[in-house]
């Protein structure tokens, strides 16, 4: 007779690089239930919005996601601006596109590189850190800053970004798809790659829809739902966008959506380099929200949809900023893909799901 037993998953965990606590109710070697622990890593970030003013507080949003720093300042930006009716030039649209881009394939080559790295190719982790280093460069080229940005303001952005740089930009990310491309069928050709991921951690469409997965989680069991194709901000300057879209629903096909997104993501930066306008970066903004004025915004986060909300009091520090995350939205799916899988597998499809513990745990 099997015996079911509760095994601690985390919150430190060598394939983990954050602390992601899971109950596992396992019965022999195959996982029956599992149980998410959120919330043991309280930073209390949003409450700072009653104690900075709204030009501050991008500052600290910045610092919920070392990763997704520059989605965050983007959307809460465009939040504020919405709340405040402020009306942001198309350059400085344009730019934000650019660096927002620039910043998914940030992200998911490092991925890639952690997913290589659990499945023991260590060559193929240093590979792709290495490109990932070049990408690197151009933020720091035009920011200033590797990992925190702070580009971004309320009106618009604090820097520009010259023509020749721009063809630079170019240059290096032609660069870049040569070598990813090798990369990227190294990785999704190799057959212990396959047997690790095709149909392990599978979630149907109907159930992804129904527990409201976003981005490549959501998108890889076939739902459609992409922020970028609403065509907020400088997104509308775009022609025929398409999300990138599997059927597969398992780790692979996971994999395959985010490779793809890369190649997606640079073939949009090098479209909204030809069509950048002419004109100022940024308006400036006076005043405060009003008392009792709502809004809110999304945007496409590299793990998927990240909602903002936000309201005044009169004051420039904002009543209430409000963050859901994509990692929030994920993870009643993430307990579907992991409900009858192999224990060894755990990991594994936690790696292809991409969590963000640091953006839940505000």
């Amino acid at each position: 007779m099997s015996k079911r037993t509760v095994i601690p998953f985390g919150p430190q965990h060598p394939v983990l690089p954050e602390p992601l606590h899971l109950d596992l109710v396992v019965e022999d070697e195959k996982v029956i239930e599992c149980i998410p622990q959120i919330g043991f890593v309280h930073r209390g970030l949003e409450k700072l919005v009653e104690t900075r003013d709204y030009n501050q507080f991008i500052y600290v949003v910045e610092r919920i996601c070392g990763i997704c720093a520059f989605g965050h300042s983007l959307g809460y930006a465009e939040t504020v601006e919405k709340l405040m009716d402020v009306q942001v030039p198309d350059r400085a649209q344009a730019l934000r596109v650019i660096w927002h881009e620039l910043s998914r394939v940030h992200s998911h080559i490092l991925w890639l590189g952690l997913a290589a790295d659990a499945f023991g190719f260590e060559s193929l982790f240093m590979h792709c850190w290495r490109l990932r280093e070049r990408v690197l460069d151009l933020f720091e080229k035009t920011t200033g800053g590797r990992v925190i940005f702070s580009v971004v303001k309320v009106g618009g952005v604090c820097r520009d970004i010259d023509d020749a740089t721009l063809r630079q930009f170019v240059d290096v990310l032609d660069g870049i798809m040569d070598d990813y491309r090798q990369i990227m069928q190294t990785f999704l050709k190799d057959s212990s790659i396959q047997n690790r991921t095709k149909g392990v951690g599978f979630v149907s469409k109907e159930d992804a829809v129904d527990l409201g997965m976003v981005g490549p989680f959501g998108r890889a069991s076939g739902v459609t739902y992409d922020v970028r194709s609403l065509g907020h901000g400088g997104y509308r300057f775009l022609e025929g966008f398409e999300p990138v879209v599997g059927t597969g629903g398992d780790c692979y096909e996971r994999c395959v959506c985010r490779c793809t997104e890369v190649l997606r993501s640079i073939d949009i930066i090098k479209e909204m380099i030809t069509k950048i306008p002419q004109g100022q970066i940024a308006v400036a903004v006076k005043g405060a929200p009003a008392d009792g004025a709502e809004a809110c915004h999304v945007v496409e986060q590299p793990r998927g949809e990240c909602y903002y909300y936000s309201r005044g009091n009169g004051t420039k520090n904002l009543e209430r900023m409000r963050i859901r995350t994509p990692t929030s939205y994920n993870l009643g799916g993430m307990t579907k893909a992991l409900q009858g899988c192999d224990l060894a597998d755990v990991s594994n499809i936690i790696l292809t799901i991409d969590p963000c513990i640091s953006c839940t745990e505000r």
